[in-house]
């Protein structure tokens, strides 16, 4: 699914990973690659990624031939970054005025694995809750995007989240919109 201003940020994956690459699941976050293995499942001989999740410690394992089906993809770099700051920044979002129809959207968007599509999804959910409260699931969407955002691209620029939160909080302004704290989400 293409952005909001039709430009793409899914990586080429070529699915040569190796031990100690950092990666995204998509949806769960930053991942390393922990072990390459091989299992026998009757008379097929499957190669499998093992990773673990940074947020939640959870390992998954992921077999070579879904690599792609699953979205499993590198870190994003700086060219990628710059472009989902200036998305923050100016880019355009429309959010459809029925919910069902826009929680299908924004759900389709973070599943891609994208993370042009997760600020882009950031980014609507914040326009929205500026004329109406969001729904339980929205935030919990709102807050999904926000940690896949932060955790992500602080790994990418090899720095502490505070800092990536700092930047995103300057972009969203640009745009009139406020960047919301861990703290909004706690319970």
């Amino acid at each position: 699914m293409p952005c909001a201003r039709g430009c793409s940020l899914m990586i080429s994956v070529d699915g040569n990973f190796h031990i100690g690459d950092k990666v995204v699941y998509p949806n769960h976050g930053v991942g390393v690659i922990e072990q390459i293995s091989s299992r026998t499942i009757g008379e097929v001989v499957e190669k499998f990624y093992l990773l673990k999740i940074q947020s939640s410690s959870l390992k998954v394992m992921v077999p070579f031939h879904n690599v792609h089906t699953v979205g499993l993809r590198r870190v994003v770099k700086n060219g990628e970054i710059q472009k989902i700051v200036d998305f923050l920044t100016d880019g355009e979002c429309d959010n459809n005025a029925d919910w069902k129809y826009r929680f299908k959207e924004n759900s389709e968007r973070m599943r891609t694995g994208s993370l042009l599509e997760v600020a882009a999804v950031l980014k609507g959910l914040l326009l929205l809750s500026q004329s109406k409260p969001l729904s339980f699931r929205e935030k919990k969407m709102l807050e999904r995007a926000r940690y896949l955002l932060v955790s992500e691209l602080a790994m990418a620029k090899n720095t502490e989240e505070v800092q990536i939160e700092e930047m995103l909080a300057k972009a969203l302004a640009k745009s009139k919109l406020p960047f919301p704290e861990a703290s909004d989400f706690v319970a």
